[in-house]
């Protein structure tokens, strides 16, 4: 892996929806890859590993996205990570919560491959 490498944290605790979402950040040059299951698997990879992006699920066994979201939003060392929730919730509230915890993005389910790559170029700043 190369210095130039940004690292994307994926956490979705459907395997499906999970390898769909990296199958289609892997079409982006120069990004490394990590899965996470749930929030508390999110927040192990956080400590042990630095990260550019995460993308999230709200609706997640033991640890849901949007607390994922306001305990990276209040860490100091990870607080600077974009993060982008994809979730079924397509309700304006949701919306609203998870942007105003600091979710950069919110994508509803079903996703488009399209808007997942546009998000990402954009947050990472590649091409």
């Amino acid at each position: 892996m190369t210095m130039s490498d940004k690292r994307i944290l994926v956490v979705e605790d459907s395997p499906t929806m999970r390898q769909l979402i990296s199958f289609t950040l892997r079409r982006l040059p120069g990004v490394a890859l990590v899965e996470a299951t749930d929030g508390v698997d999110a927040l192990k990879k956080l400590g042990g590993d630095s990260f550019d992006l995460i993308f999230t699920d709200i609706n997640m066994p033991i640890m849901d996205g949007l607390k994922l979201v306001s305990l990276v939003r209040n860490d100091p060392s990870l607080r600077h990570i974009p993060v982008v929730i994809i979730t079924t919730e397509g309700a304006a509230e949701d919306r609203q919560r998870g942007l105003a915890l600091g979710a950069n993005d919110y994508l509803t389910k079903p996703i488009q491959a399209g808007k997942i790559l546009a998000v990402a170029r954009e947050l990472l700043r590649i091409g």
